[in-house]
């Protein structure tokens, strides 16, 4: 367990709501500034839903960035392309329904990127985080109930009946968010996650399986294959041994009722990617478990900050998005780079709500971006964006515009930080 210790100079402590990546990064780069930490977790111990999860090459140097330990948990949990040729690459998208079948090939693109297709297990990786986090500062079997938001403190009401006391809250509880309404007031219309129109099937393959049928390129390398209303992407996970399925497809009503996650009906899925090429037809016809996933994402919020300045919004709480970029969990890690280096520039319980209030500058641009454009990756995916449809050539130019997301500077993020919050303190005289 990496040593981190508390700066006795920082007269304030913070509780983190959630405890998932977001909530452990948060935490870790907390502790990285020498801040008192506490996380509350809902589950009885850490725990994380679904299978693999990509980390672009931005959410890898912010990893780094908070703490080299962390980076050396996603290096140690990584999963690439089997191939070297294709260690650079994200997807391999392909045409896959029907209009294939008018095309001289199926190949649209090869998208590449410093760390291509690269994902973690999503349990792996979170075992990885818990490695780096002392086990008295976390709280498990602690569901919110509410806050009250005080000038200088908060109180967490959890469902069990007890409270916990702290300077301020840091909501990292997912898209399902109660710190969200809590944020912004439970009458805004942003204070709940939106249907998209679309859903997911997932199912994991074995990959020895995969790999018999589909043949060592489509199935140990990542592929997308694009069509009409819907698309179905690969790429392997857990070392290579593991080939992780999401097939998407669009709800003609645009609406969805009752659970987020159901029992695949396999029969249908079939139906609905009847006439694709051979491929998707193999892949869909391995996945014999398997749940529909409905995709919720957050529609803008004015502030990630609350009126009294007390409690902020992180991650899926802040900005859930559909997974078409790849970049939720990566917009996480931004998150928590962020706000850790600005807590880092804090000593009295009094500047945290500035602090906060810059951190909602600096990140919710961004990330609000990120939301909308993986909307409309979905859509480009789908051949639905507006003015691309299936044009082929507008939609090359469409899933190349990668740049804003994976060559962010992060330094210069971080160099903003300073020159909000820390060399304003600095002017006035205060230590930071």
């Amino acid at each position: 367990m990496a040593q981190y210790g508390m700066d006795s100079e920082k007269k304030y402590s913070l509780a983190i709501v959630g405890g998932g990546i977001g909530g452990l990064c948060t935490a870790i780069g907390l502790l990285k500034q020498g801040v008192d930490v506490h996380i509350y977790e809902a589950a009885p111990q850490f725990s994380e839903i679904g299978a693999g999860v990509s980390l672009g090459p931005n959410a890898a140097r912010a990893l780094k960035m908070i703490d080299p330990a962390l980076y050396a948990g996603y290096e140690k949990t990584r999963t690439n392309n089997a191939w070297l040729e294709k260690q650079h690459h994200w997807f391999t998208f392909r045409i896959g329904d029907d209009a294939s079948k008018t095309l001289p090939e199926t190949h649209l693109l090869d998208l590449h990127c410093e760390t291509g297709q690269s994902s973690v297990h999503r349990a792996r990786f979170l075992d990885e985080l818990v490695g780096l986090v002392p086990e008295h500062i976390a709280h498990f079997g602690k569901k919110l109930l509410s806050i009250d938001e005080r000038p200088s403190s908060i109180t967490l009401h959890f469902t069990d009946g007890t409270t916990a006391t702290h300077s301020a809250a840091i909501g990292c509880d997912g898209v399902k968010s109660i710190t969200r309404p809590l944020v912004l007031g439970k009458s805004s219309p942003a204070s709940a996650p939106t249907f998209t129109g679309k859903y997911a099937y997932r199912g994991l393959i074995p990959m020895s399986t995969a790999a018999a049928i589909l043949g060592d390129e489509l199935a140990r390398n990542a592929q997308q294959y694009l069509g009409h209303g819907a698309h179905v992407l690969t790429y392997p996970i857990s070392n290579g041994a593991i080939l992780n399925v999401v097939a998407f497809g669009t709800k003609a009503d645009g609406r969805w009722e009752g659970e987020w996650v159901k029992p695949m009906d396999r029969e249908g899925m079939m139906r609905e990617f009847e006439g694709w090429i051979e491929p998707v037809q193999k892949i869909l016809g391995l996945m014999e478990r398997s749940e529909v996933w409905a995709l919720f994402d957050h529609p803008n919020a004015e502030s990630y900050v609350s009126e009294g300045g007390r409690i902020c919004l992180l991650g899926d709480a802040a900005h859930a998005s559909t997974p078409h970029n790849g970049a939720g969990a990566g917009q996480a890690v931004e998150d928590a780079l962020i706000l850790s280096r600005f807590m880092g520039c804090v000593r009295e319980e009094r500047d945290i709500e500035k602090a906060f209030r810059a951190y909602d500058v600096v990140r919710r641009p961004r990330s609000q971006m990120q939301v909308e454009k993986a909307r409309f990756a979905g859509l480009v995916y789908d051949m639905q964006a507006p003015g691309t449809g299936d044009d082929l050539g507008k939609m090359r130019e469409q899933l190349s515009d990668r740049r804003w997301l994976w060559e962010h500077d992060l330094e210069a993020d971080v160099r903003e930080v300073e020159r909000l919050f820390c060399e304003g303190r600095k002017e006035n005289g205060v230590k930071v």
